[in-house]
């Protein structure tokens, strides 16, 4: 199965090699020389190399190929049937692929996961470890254990198992070409029982939603209406621009986003924080009496009108740092941000930048939920203008 891979993309770079020969068709005659020469190298390497090898991979016995294939179908359904949360990861600790079990555990579909680091998933003060862990077992140095601590979930008290037990070791599938590892994760703690009964819905299947059910799109869009009728409402019960941040802002706080932040444009060119909205404490006063322009998803809104939607930020100075230096993403163990322009579209600047966050393990800004912001933000703008 490697031979054949490998030959595969000797193929294909021969056929790009071809493609690239053709293109001197188009030279002056004095300079297609060395482009024939190159042409000539190519059909003996043909010749020499490349038929012969298609020549022992046809020869191959063909039951065996079949009995390889088969143990190959029987690997993979046992991979999805596992109980266990496990994941296929590179030296990067990015998702090759993910087992059913682990896609509930993370509460993301496979297919997000897949391509997207795992580190994301995880609590920032977890991630740096996990992933030097990861490097370390995927060059051969053994096998791993480790615990790390998924984002906190927005109701600590339904979830107490936030701890897994990560369990990482190398494996060198026939059909990769480099190494990969293999990691099963367990709780290390136990998540606390739901006080309504086992016959409770699962929190967090209900905070996700299934997969493509047709009864929670329903519900979620019936949700955004009500939040764009009471965010005109809230609107046109103020009289005068200051008023307009602090009431977009109480309509957004709590029941869309764990943190609402406004900041407008002030003549000049600066920025003003106009409001902060988030649980009380000395991190909601730093972020207050912040400069909005040390956010660069801000600063992009009000300058170029650039719309930011980060599903498990990477980078820890996207909102900035407290006064102590640490990164406000860290602190606030941000899961998502969305960003978008106060602007009316009628084509003027932008007159400022709505940002939301949602914090721990919440289910995370999706598009239909940016298009209604986008909305919102345009109403404020609006109002803004007109008053």
């Amino acid at each position: 199965m490697a031979q054949a891979e490998e030959f595969g993309a000797e193929l294909a770079d021969f056929r790009r090699r071809v493609e690239e020969l053709r293109s001197a068709r188009a030279l002056p005659d004095a300079d297609r020389l060395p482009a024939l020469d190159a042409a000539l190298l190519e059909l003996q390497h043909v010749a020499e190399v490349l038929w012969p090898r298609y020549e022992e991979l046809t020869a191959e016995p063909r039951g065996g190929g079949r009995e390889e294939h088969h143990e190959h179908q029987l690997l993979r359904a046992l991979f999805q049937r596992l109980p266990v949360a496990v994941a296929l990861l590179d030296r990067d600790g990015v998702v090759r692929r993910f087992n059913p079990a682990a896609t509930q555990l993370f509460g993301v579909r496979a297919g997000y996961a897949t391509g997207r680091a795992l580190t994301g998933s995880l609590a920032h003060d977890s991630r740096a470890v996990f992933r030097s862990q990861t490097a370390a077992v995927a060059r051969g140095e053994g096998d791993r254990s480790l615990v790390v601590r998924l984002l906190r979930p927005p109701e600590r008290e339904r979830y107490a198992g936030s701890e897994l037990r990560a369990t990482l070791t190398a494996l060198r599938p026939p059909c990769e070409p480099r190494t990969v590892v293999l990691a099963v994760f367990q709780r290390a703690v136990a998540p606390a029982p739901e006080a309504a009964g086992p016959g409770a819905p699962d929190p967090a299947a209900v905070e996700r939603g299934a997969p493509g059910s047709d009864l929670t799109e329903a519900v979620r869009g019936a949700e955004l209406m009500d939040l764009l009728d009471e965010m005109t409402g809230a609107l046109l019960l103020a009289d005068s621009p200051k008023e307009v941040p602090q009431r977009a802002a109480d309509v957004l706080y709590g029941r869309f986003a764990d943190w609402v932040v406004v900041d407008v444009a002030v003549p000049g060119g600066a920025l003003r924080r106009a409001a902060v909205l988030a649980s009380a404490g000395r991190l909601r006063d730093a972020v207050a009496e912040q400069d909005p322009s040390s956010w660069p998803p801000v600063v992009d809104a009000v300058r170029h009108g650039g719309a930011t939607l980060r599903v498990r930020p990477e980078d820890p100075g996207i909102l900035g740092r407290d006064a102590a230096g640490a990164p406000v993403l860290v602190r606030a163990e941000v899961g998502s941000l969305l960003c978008v322009p106060l602007a009316d579209g009628a084509g003027g600047p932008a007159l400022g930048a709505l940002t939301l966050l949602r914090t721990g393990g919440r289910r995370p800004f999706e598009l239909a939920e940016a298009g209604a912001v986008d909305r919102i933000a345009r109403h404020i703008a609006l109002a803004l203008r007109g008053l």
